[in-house]
């Protein structure tokens, strides 16, 4: 068996694995990046999960910065995102599309910048303890058994399979445990969008009531929510009261959210596996549909559908602190605040149709604090991502990608600070991280003295 050993280790090559790895290498650790997949950026890639929503607040403020900014720089420097558009939806501010094949080879190329060890085709599968400190973990891989030892563990897989492994206390889903529902996101090529702006012209009351139309004329069309009466006149067995879609990357192209699995549990692996088949039998269903009812659809083609379902929501591992909705809807600020994000709460129902929209006040953000990504039961791991400590309805919000990009660079810079100073996850200087932080250009929404 071959033992690798680094000051940190970061598990799940999401957004916010990739953030905290690039942050944690940064602030001077060692630092390996474990990942599943044989290509980095997890639900943006593998799902389709794009474009980013959203960097900002209601009303303008640019809530998340730092690193997750610095990418999406990169990009635009590549032609790869325009950078932050309006959402010509009105459920957000703007949001950012993006390449998903340039964010691949981006990711890589920032890590090697960093001196990240990337490790590939590799899945957690079982850890070593010693009472509370998580030793190493054990990872399966072509190779065989690999044990990956650190200093520090970042439990970025977005299902806390680490965390739980390592036996951290976790919660899943509502209070009935239900989960929300997962999609399987595709791209149709062949659009034209020209048509579907007029068509919308033409009949605003069939789309969303905030989305921008009298200013489709200035703004580039980014988002569509709506086509309601063809959506029920077609009767689908689709749980949704409408047509979602979204411009780009390329003129002719859209990326669409609309199917949905619902009722399934996505750490089991039989469920998991009922929701890829149900998944994909949607989008024929839906590229039929598209072509034969909605306007500008009508040569439109499937160029895509992500290489699996994408899936919203499974365990959040119970931290420090479990931030939940009052927190988030009032804007709440905290003393240990590490991100911040201005999304809404954003819950698809888990049993059934509907979406349940709540937005925060004053157009404002709210903070996420550190005792979020400490876990209980466990003393040399943090969490980033959408694993976080928070309740259903909080997580509703964080776990929006800008947001889990601002918790990975928090993470991982704590992780570096922890291994660096031979102290706990617990026992590094609040001071000195987030001066980091924002030495690093992260968004706090203060300054320190």
């Amino acid at each position: 068996m071959n033992n690798q050993v680094y000051d940190v280790a970061v598990f799940g090559g999401g957004p916010a694995g990739i953030v905290a790895a690039l942050a944690a290498a940064r602030t001077g650790a060692s630092v390996i990046l474990v990942e599943r997949y044989g290509f980095l950026g997890g639900m943006s890639t593998a799902s389709l999960v794009y474009p980013w929503m959203t960097f900002h607040t209601a009303s303008g403020e640019q809530a998340v910065k730092g690193i997750a900014q610095e990418i999406v720089d990169r990009l635009a420097q590549l032609g790869a995102s325009p950078g932050h558009l309006r959402d010509t939806i009105g459920f957000v501010h703007t949001l950012t599309p993006f390449r998903p094949e340039t964010f691949k080879w981006l990711a890589f190329n920032m890590l090697q910048e960093a001196g990240v060890k990337l490790l590939l085709h590799s899945f957690a599968a079982e850890v070593r303890m010693s009472g509370n400190h998580l030793d190493g973990v054990a990872v399966w891989n072509k190779g065989g058994r690999m044990m990956i030892e650190a200093k520090i563990f970042i439990d970025a897989t977005g299902d806390a399979d680490v965390a739980h492994l390592a036996g951290a206390s976790c919660e899943q889903g509502n209070e009935a445990g239900k989960v929300q529902p997962m999609t399987m996101k595709f791209r149709m090529k062949g659009v034209d969008l020209d048509e579907v702006v007029q068509y919308m012209k033409r009949h605003p009351e069939e789309f969303y009531e905030k989305s921008l139309i009298a200013e489709l004329d200035q703004l580039p069309l980014t988002g569509v929510m709506g086509f309601y009466s063809k959506w029920r006149q077609a009767g689908l067995p689709i749980p949704r009261e409408g047509v979602l879609f979204f411009a780009g990357p390329e003129p002719d192209e859209v990326l669409i959210n609309v199917s949905r699995v619902s009722g399934l549990d996505p750490t089991k692996p039989e469920d998991l596996t009922a929701a890829e088949i149900e998944g994909r039998e949607q989008v024929q269903l839906l590229e039929q549909f598209f072509r034969s009812d909605i306007p500008g659809f009508s040569g439109a083609y499937v160029a895509q559908t992500g290489a699996q379902i994408g899936v919203r929501e499974t365990r959040r591992v119970m931290g420090d602190y479990v931030l939940n909705g009052v927190d988030v809807l009032s804007a709440r600020a905290f003393d240990d605040v590490i991100a911040r994000s201005g999304y809404p709460i954003d819950i698809h129902n888990p049993q059934g149709s509907g979406v349940t929209a709540n937005f925060i006040k004053g157009g404002g953000a709210y903070d996420i604090p550190y005792r979020s990504i400490v876990p209980l039961g466990v003393e040399n791991v943090l969490l980033a991502g959408r694993c976080i400590s928070t309740t259903h309805e909080a997580q509703a919000t964080t776990r929006l990608t800008p947001s889990c990009m601002a918790i990975g660079q928090a993470a991982g810079t704590a992780a570096a600070l922890a291994s660096v100073h031979n102290v706990g996850v617990r026992d590094i200087s609040m001071k000195e991280l987030q001066q980091k932080l924002l030495a690093a250009g992260a968004e706090l929404g203060r300054q320190l003295n």
